[in-house]
């Protein structure tokens, strides 16, 4: 019985594929959240949330939080993101074994962490079309989808940017569809094609690796770019990042209650 039902599960899967109707209309752009430069955020995925930290913006896992924290944090005054994981294979979410093996690449270097293959739409895009659902139906306002650069990382597949762009463009159409902004995860060598798809950026250690200058597309634009760093002083990165418009913030590896803002 246990083999039978993978099986099953992808005939339900197929079946509700072709009989669903159309998706939600997209709503107007002027309709959704448009988070501007310079807006003071939060980013916790792991540990107690803390919901007293006095920033209009945190960034919270999708799944590991009821509609009712988002509610409290909307009645704090902040908005919303939720965080996703659209890039890699996470074995510890409800929904892990609705995911066939051919699509579950190499290790990412995350503990029970695996690298999609972005090419297979067919299987991948009903998949996040019900994990942007559960973050709109929650009543977040925005979503990180991350792990959106797999096309430079050693996945297992032979993934070309022309593949990332496509499913990176895939990715925000179906966040739009749902009223949701969302968010370009680091992919820095794609932002001139991406930038008018996407809302806002976050961005992982561009100060370290020197690449802060990349975003600036993005300010330019009037849109905000949420960016931490870990190994650094907030000595080291805050000058700079004031200066460019970003709203950076010092925080450990595990993303916990901890930081330091600039």
């Amino acid at each position: 019985m246990r083999r039978l039902l993978p099986l099953l599960a992808g005939l339900l899967l197929l079946a509700t594929a072709c009989t669903a109707g159309p998706g939600p209309d997209p709503k107007p752009a002027e309709e959704r959240w448009r988070p501007a430069p310079g807006l003071a955020w939060q980013w916790q995925l792991s540990g107690r949330l803390d919901p007293t930290v006095d920033v209009p913006v945190y960034d919270i896992d999708g799944f590991d939080h009821p509609a009712s924290t988002v509610t409290d944090l909307h009645r704090r005054g902040r908005k919303v993101i939720c965080y996703l994981s659209t890039g890699a294979w996470e074995d510890f979410r409800p929904d892990a074994d609705r995911f066939p093996k051919s699509v579950l690449g190499k290790g990412n270097g995350w503990e029970g962490e695996r690298w999609l293959d972005i090419r297979r739409t067919d299987v991948l895009e009903p998949l996040m079309a019900e994990r942007l659902d559960m973050c709109r139906a929650k009543g977040f306002d925005a979503v990180e989808p991350d792990n959106m650069d797999g096309y430079r990382n050693r996945t297992g597949f032979p993934l070309t940017a022309a593949d990332q762009l496509r499913y990176n463009r895939l990715i925000a159409r179906l966040a739009h569809e749902r009223g949701l902004a969302v968010g370009l995860k680091n992919d820095l060598d794609q932002i001139p094609e991406l930038l008018a798809d996407f809302d806002f950026a976050v961005n992982e250690q561009c100060a370290e690796y020197d690449e802060c200058d990349r975003l600036v597309p993005f300010v330019a634009a009037g849109k905000a770019v949420f960016h931490v760093e870990y190994e650094l002083d907030t000595a080291e990165f805050c000058p700079q990042a004031r200066k460019l418009g970003l709203s950076s913030m010092l925080k450990r590896y595990e993303l916990g209650v901890w930081r330091r803002p600039c």
